[in-house]
């Protein structure tokens, strides 16, 4: 019956080999993919195996990484950042700063104390973990305070610059005041303190400092027309987000909630990473953008110098017209009103002749006094205050940030009280100072500049010394510098320039103290 079946079925016996046939090379191709897939899955987690076993050979290097990261990163703040920096973010920056480097001597502290462990005495093991702890937990709080920070010019709730000290101290008395003297295990109570510290401190003071970030840049930023450092800021905000859950939300494996379902050992297993990986990755990427975004401060000092450059083409413009004025126009209005006066006296006082001469006379006496009005106010940003003496002005030029943001400013002056200088001879002293600080900060490239000013008897003398790149015997006197000399030879002094081949460059200004 099965024959009859099968021949049946098949069409005869050859019929019935052939079917076998077909059936036995679906059962190969099955069991063939089966073994596939057991081999691809063996090969995989073969793979999973290895990835895993490096990240634990190479966990050292990837904290190290991750703390060089963050140290990078508030090492780079502290020295581009200006203190008389006037923009808002400066000042905020500088607890970004304190998080970086805090928070990198917590990551180095993990990798390098258990190198000391067979080293030190217990108790100083345990305090070495102690002070771990707390720089991970004031490393979050500085974070936190950066947030508040970069907030405080839009928000009036001054009560929230208080938190991350009244969370910090939270932490403090929960971790050591009551937890500790009533843990049983202190491997539990380290990770217990740990996840506190990343779940009430870390987590959102990364969120507000990354929603901070990209507000303020939003705000504060983008309306400098900079678009490339407003994209480096809101790229580094989002980053600053991305942390706060990697760095905030997953910390060691602890028994409650949600540290028992998401930590580090679950992030792993899960991922096949761990997660200090990502964490150095972020860190990495945040340092670069937020590198790159302080080109804003160096984009600020260049616009000072494009300031004072246009300060001093209008001050020469404005000179140039006093010049003209005074030499031009006054006198020959004044002329004119001699040659009016004169002839007024000819004709009859009574006649017609004489009244419209009287007029004339007036009306050029008003136009001398409008061209005096107007030569003053040419002069008005040269004169000093009523009362002032040149030391005082000297002592408010080293103050005025247009120069002392570019340029350490040292004064040494010994001038006497009883000796000044007219007021006319003062603006003359004026401008040459001024002519010459900015010469300083436009050509110069120095650090460091030092105002001399002594009492020669007669004389005064006043040195101007910056250590520069010092003056290029191939370059023309400009308008400046021929200014500067004429203005020397009103005050029948002498003007002298330190030689073109010295470093730094030295001017110096003998005047008689009177004229």
């Amino acid at each position: 019956m099965l024959n009859f079946t099968a021949v049946g079925q098949f069409g005869g016996k050859r019929s019935i080999t052939k079917g076998i046939r077909f059936i036995a090379v679906d059962r190969l191709a099955d069991l063939s993919a089966q073994q596939c897939r057991v081999n691809r899955c063996a090969t995989i987690s073969k793979r999973m195996t290895s990835l895993n076993e490096f990240f634990a050979v190479n966990k050292e290097l990837a904290l190290f990484i991750y703390g060089l990261g963050f140290f990078i990163l508030g090492f780079a703040i502290v020295l581009q950042v200006q203190q008389s920096s006037r923009l808002e973010l400066a000042r905020s920056l500088r607890w970004l700063a304190a998080f970086g480097i805090t928070h990198a001597f917590n990551e180095w502290g993990e990798l390098f104390i258990p190198f000391q462990m067979d080293h030190l005495p217990e108790v100083a093991v345990k305090l070495l973990f102690a002070m771990q702890l707390v720089l991970l937990a004031v490393s979050f709080a500085l974070l936190f305070q950066f947030g508040i920070s970069v907030l405080r010019p839009f928000t009036r709730q001054n009560w929230l610059n208080w938190v991350p000290l009244l969370l910090l101290l939270l932490w403090t008395l929960v971790s050591f005041f009551i937890l500790f003297p009533l843990a049983t295990d202190h491997r539990d109570w380290y990770r217990t303190v740990i996840a506190l510290a990343r779940y009430f401190i870390g987590f959102p003071g990364g969120l507000l400092a990354a929603y901070g970030l990209r507000y303020h840049a939003l705000r504060r930023i983008k309306p400098l027309n900079v678009p490339a450092i407003f994209s480096n800021l809101q790229i580094a905000g989002i980053l600053l987000g991305v942390y706060a859950f990697l760095g905030g939300f997953i910390p060691p494996p602890v028994g409650f909630f949600p540290g028992n379902l998401l930590n580090s050992q679950t992030f792993e297993q899960a991922i096949g990473i761990p997660v200090i990986t990502f964490r150095t990755a972020i860190s990495l990427i945040i340092a670069f953008y937020m590198i790159r975004s302080l080109e804003i401060f160096t984009l600020e000092t260049q616009r000072k110098v494009e300031e004072l450059e246009q300060g001093q083409i209008i001050n020469a413009e404005q000179e140039r017209l006093a010049r003209e004025l005074h030499d031009g126009a006054i006198q020959k209005v004044y002329t004119a009103g001699l040659l009016v006066e004169s002839a007024s006296r000819m004709a009859e006082s009574t006649g017609e002749l004489g009244t419209r001469l009287e007029r004339a006379k007036v009306v050029l006496n008003d136009a001398i006094a409008d061209l005096r009005h107007n030569l003053a106010e040419l002069h008005h940003s040269e004169v000093l205050s009523a009362g002032e003496s040149l030391e005082q002005w000297l002592r408010k030029l080293a103050e005025d940030p247009h120069y002392n943001t570019l340029v350490n400013i040292s004064l040494d002056l010994n001038l006497p009280d009883e000796k000044a200088l007219s007021p006319t001879r003062e603006r003359h002293v004026f401008a040459i100072v001024s002519e010459a600080m900015s010469n300083i900060v436009r050509h110069a490239n120095a650090s460091n500049v030092n105002i001399q000013a002594r009492d020669l008897g007669e004389k005064m003398r006043l040195l101007i010394t910056d250590d520069g790149a010092g003056l290029d015997s191939k370059a023309k006197p400009g308008y400046g510098l021929r200014n500067m000399r004429d203005r020397s030879r009103l005050l029948n002094g002498e003007l002298r320039f330190s030689e073109p081949a010295s470093k730094g460059t030295t001017v110096t200004l003998e005047i008689p103290w009177m004229d």
